[in-house]
């Protein structure tokens, strides 16, 4: 959901249940609101660097690593577009309490994890809640801030935070767990949360869509059931045995039979979508070839990058040995490199248009990406690691900014909201869908390393070796990704800089 659509939603359909003045004390909701948000956006990278240590105390299988961040990307970016609709239809603020709320909830049940399956299930409860939470916060902005000006203010707030929130998620993740415990990267959450809940009730007004208020469950269901299932099919031809040898692979019948039913039930999302009167994502909406080309890129983008930041931040404390602070230190130049780039492309999109920036960012972000394959055993930091990720976050900022103006190019007033949310949404399935295939694609590699080096002198170099090994054939297999995307943007989209929207979507890079 973006401030274009939720000022066009709101002003067609708030205008009798929110009177279009001031409120007094908006500054202060918009801190309560960012808070919230920034909790969130935290989430999605804070557990990165905190993995290998939950993973040791946890005794998580390297196979089932990356369901510590897909529990949690899955079920928000499946769950956003229903989101956005209860929060209209339900009230923006009671669907952003209760978001907070069960956020807090599912954090304590995390940080409380006896095994891997409770902090799958806590992980993916965030989601959840996390899915409630975001598009609320969004809504509620468009109505606390009437004023032209004072919007652009408030969103260009909420957007630093979704910029800067990843980063700021690396960091504190290595604090936390190294001065205190990786637990405390979910419990940090209830303090904040509990200040956010007790302010927002006394300070934050309600607001409502009237209308025709039906709920898309069945879509909902069959969109999540079938990304979970696609992702489980993929972690599947990963595990491995005791002996460090492939379970099933990708031929076997079991990981096929997941890919199939997952494949299933999201073609019966597709028909559920084109026949039900209240369709959570309209197929109008996707099927136009612009946005329909941005939304295939911006999946394949949120597979890269947050798969690159899940493999740096292993190979920095399991290969290098960093501690989670320097570890969450050392990825901080993917976001420096975003943020710089951002601001670039927005300064140079009324000009040249989104295609040619986005297309760009693309390619550059592929070439940081084949520039982390150069990584070893003992790679030195300031040649190899940073640069390429300097490279890689420039790209990728790029794409971010266009993506969401390409969103509404050429949009029905009405289906602005879900064009603009499915841009969100696309980057959370796709990191979720890259980070479990690159998983599986790394550990497949350093398996069949490691089985073909197994009578060196040294094993425990040759894990190593293996595990590095297995690194850069994802790093390989992501930057083939973005250059998939840099083609999809050439192929599909087409709109030039006339085509921009006057006001640029926030986008939750």
């Amino acid at each position: 959901m973006s401030h274009v659509a939720t000022e066009h939603h709101g002003k067609h359909e708030l205008r009798e249940t929110v009177p279009l003045h001031a409120h007094p004390r908006r500054w202060l909701a918009l801190v309560i609101i960012a808070v919230a948000q920034l909790m969130v956006v935290l989430d999605a990278t804070v557990v990165n660097v905190a993995l290998p240590h939950a993973k040791a105390d946890l005794g998580i299988s390297d196979a089932n690593q990356q369901w510590v961040v897909t529990a949690y990307t899955l079920t928000f970016g499946g769950l956003l577009l229903l989101g956005g609709r209860v929060a209209d239809y339900w009230g923006r603020k009671r669907t952003f309490v209760v978001g907070i709320l069960g956020f807090a909830i599912a954090s304590a049940l995390g940080g409380a994890a006896w095994d891997e399956t409770s902090l799958f299930l806590a992980r993916a409860l965030q989601g959840v809640f996390g899915a409630l939470l975001a598009p609320a916060s969004l809504a509620l902005l468009s109505v606390l801030f009437v004023d032209a000006k004072e919007r652009a203010k408030a969103f260009g707030v909420y957007g630093a935070i979704a910029g800067g929130g990843a980063a700021l998620g690396l960091v504190l993740g290595g604090v936390l767990t190294e001065y205190a415990n990786w637990r405390w990267c979910l419990l940090v959450n209830i303090p904040v949360a509990v200040i956010a809940i007790v302010l927002a009730v006394r300070i934050v007004p309600e607001s409502k869509a009237q209308g025709n208020t039906k709920y898309d469950i069945p879509g909902a269901v069959l969109a999540t059931l079938g990304l979970s299932l696609l992702v489980y099919g993929f972690t599947k031809a990963g595990e491995t045995d005791a002996r460090q040898q492939l379970k099933y692979g990708w031929t076997s019948p079991v990981t096929l039979g997941l890919i199939g039913v997952a494949l299933l039930l999201l073609a019966l999302f597709v028909v559920v979508e084109t026949r039900i009167k209240n369709p959570l994502l309209p197929m109008r909406v996707v099927l136009q070839r612009t946005r329909g080309g941005a939304y295939l890129a911006s999946t394949l983008i949120g597979a890269g990058f947050i798969g690159a930041v899940f493999f740096v931040s292993l190979y920095f404390q399991l290969v290098l040995h960093y501690t989670p602070l320097q570890s969450g230190v050392r990825t901080l130049p993917i976001s420096v490199g975003v943020l710089i780039a951002a601001g670039l492309s927005s300064g140079l999109l009324p000009k040249i248009g989104p295609k040619p920036i986005m297309a760009t960012g693309g390619v550059v972000a592929a070439i940081g990406m084949i520039l982390l394959t150069r990584i070893g055993v003992d790679t030195a930091y300031a040649t190899h690691v940073l640069p390429s990720m300097l490279i890689l976050g420039f790209g990728l900022g790029c794409t971010f900014v266009p993506l969401g103006n390409i969103a509404l190019v050429g949009v029905d007033e009405h289906d602005a909201g879900a064009a603009s949310a499915v841009v969100n949404a696309s980057q959370q399935v796709g990191g979720s869908l890259g980070t479990a295939l690159l998983n599986t694609v790394a550990i497949t590699a350093a398996t069949s390393y490691y089985k073909d080096h197994a009578q060196a002198p040294n094993p425990q170099a040759t894990q190593l070796e293996s595990m590095v090994h297995g690194y850069v054939t994802a790093f390989w297999w992501g930057s083939a990704l973005l250059v998939v995307a840099a083609v999809i943007v050439i192929v599909f989209v087409k709109a030039g800089k006339d085509d921009v929207p006057a006001e640029g979507a926030v986008h939750m890079g």
